[in-house]
């Protein structure tokens, strides 16, 4: 890429499971990147092959706090996105994604920088309506386990529309669903991490519930080109645009899935279904098929074989794991 098209782009949560593939691509495609994380989960393994790269820059910042430092653009990924993470302290959950939310559109007010905020498909709740469009308003518990997540990041929502209507702000809003792959966290909790851990362990597979609830996973290449097509579209694309893979699937297939890919004979298990965990959850993506051209590519077991992959040298201690 031509240094005139060169950008100076800050990316919030940058060494964590999305932000350091994103940090790959931007790299790769000739930027300056500030990659900014406090390790609350991100790690810096995870980017430990960028930091000699020319433009790459790592910060140790929590967003809680003003930043100041002159950017273009502004990828706003920062805040624990696992149940076991968020619920760990709740209240810097709720502040990571407002009061970092407002640090970051402050931010991008007074340089003119183009901000991306990463929302969730959480902001729809248990939903009522299957699969979830963009103009579903969502059916949330605001006072629940997990509202400081969900509400945190309804109100990120929220500050984006506002700067972008009183201030004019350039913003790209974007609702992720289930993504997984290469640089999980082992221990964040999810379905996809927590069965492949168990599976290559040896260890009873957890269901909670009866399996029978399903999720749609996308896998980590997918989203990140998705992220970045919206970034690059005119500016009345605001957003919000969901980002995931339609494909849905129970949980007891997913298990089943991984137990056959990693030739375990973990049995399956059964545990309470938490607090408000949603029973359904599946992405309309037809808007970022018709604005951004994007759907994703890869297949679940294809991207399931590279996360096993990535886990089984984990696990075993090897340093490819963070590739």
């Amino acid at each position: 890429m031509s240094s005139v098209l060169s950008k100076r782009i800050l990316v919030t949560g940058g060494a964590g499971f999305l932000g350091s593939h994103l940090c790959d691509r931007l790299v790769a495609q000739g930027h300056e990147v500030l990659c900014v994380d406090n390790y609350f989960t991100g790690r810096r393994a995870n980017v430990a092959h960028l930091i000699e790269k020319p433009g790459f820059e790592l910060m140790r910042h929590d967003i809680t706090f003003p930043l100041y430092v002159e950017v273009d653009e502004i990828y706003n990924l920062a805040c624990p996105a696992s149940p076991v993470h968020y619920q760990f302290d709740p209240v810097q959950t709720t502040k990571t994604s407002v009061h970092g939310a407002i640090n970051m559109l402050g931010l991008a007010k007074r340089t003119r920088a183009k901000m991306f905020q990463a929302s969730t498909s959480e902001v729809y709740g248990d939903p009522h309506q299957h699969p979830q469009t963009e103009d579903y308003w969502g059916n949330v518990n605001p006072v629940g386990p997990r509202s400081c997540y969900d509400e945190g990041k309804r109100c990120a929502e929220t500050l984006c529309f506002d700067y972008h209507r009183q201030h004019g702000l350039r913003i790209k809003v974007a609702r992720i669903f289930n993504t997984y792959g290469p640089r999980m966290h082992p221990n964040d909790g999810r379905v996809v991490s927590n069965f492949i851990v168990q599976a290559l362990k040896g260890e009873p597979i957890t269901l909670h519930g009866d399996g029978s609830q399903t999720r749609s996973f996308c896998y980590v290449d997918d989203l990140i080109e998705g992220f970045l097509r919206l970034m690059a579209s005119p500016d009345d694309v605001t957003g919000p645009i969901n980002l995931g893979n339609p494909g849905e699937f129970t949980i007891r297939e997913l298990a089943e899935k991984v137990v056959a890919l990693t030739g375990s004979r973990s049995p399956l298990v059964h545990r309470p279904l938490p607090e408000n965990d949603p029973t359904q959850r599946q992405p309309d993506i037809a808007r970022a098929k018709a604005v951004l051209g994007w759907e994703p590519t890869i297949a679940l077991e294809q991207g399931l074989k590279r996360t096993v992959a990535y886990f089984d040298a984990l696990l075993a201690g090897h340093s490819e794991a963070v590739s």
